[in-house]
C-alpha cells in the first residue's frame, strides 16, 4: 500500500474545489461572451454596447480571481468592442 500524506490528500480536495470555482466562472464568462457576440451577428448595437460593458466586468472579474491570465482577458475584450464598434459605424 502506498504512502499517502495527509498534505497530498488535502492538496487534491483544493484542486477539486478550485477546478469547480474556475469552471463555474469560465463557464458564465462564456455565455456573456456568446450573449454579445449573437447580438453583433444580429445587428443589435444597443444590446451589443450593454452587453459589452458586462463582458468587460466580467472578464476583469475572472482575472482578478485568477481564472484567466489579464492579457487573455484583454485580448477578449480589444476583440469584441471592435466587433462592437464597427457595428456601430454602420
Amino acid at each position: 500500500m502506498p504512502v499517502v500524506h495527509k498534505s497530498t490528500i488535502k492538496r487534491a480536495r483544493q484542486a477539486l474545489k478550485r477546478n469547480q470555482r474556475n469552471r463555474t466562472i469560465q463557464s458564465s464568462v462564456k455565455g456573456i461572451l456568446k450573449k454579445v457576440l449573437t447580438a453583433v451577428e444580429e445587428n443589435k448595437a444597443d444590446e451589443a454596447k450593454a452587453g459589452l460593458r458586462e463582458a468587460a466586468s466580467a472578464l476583469g472579474k475572472a482575472v482578478s480571481k485568477g481564472v484567466l491570465k489579464p492579457n487573455t482577458a484583454s485580448r477578449r475584450i480589444s476583440r469584441l468592442a471592435a466587433k462592437v464598434n464597427a457595428l456601430a459605424a454602420k
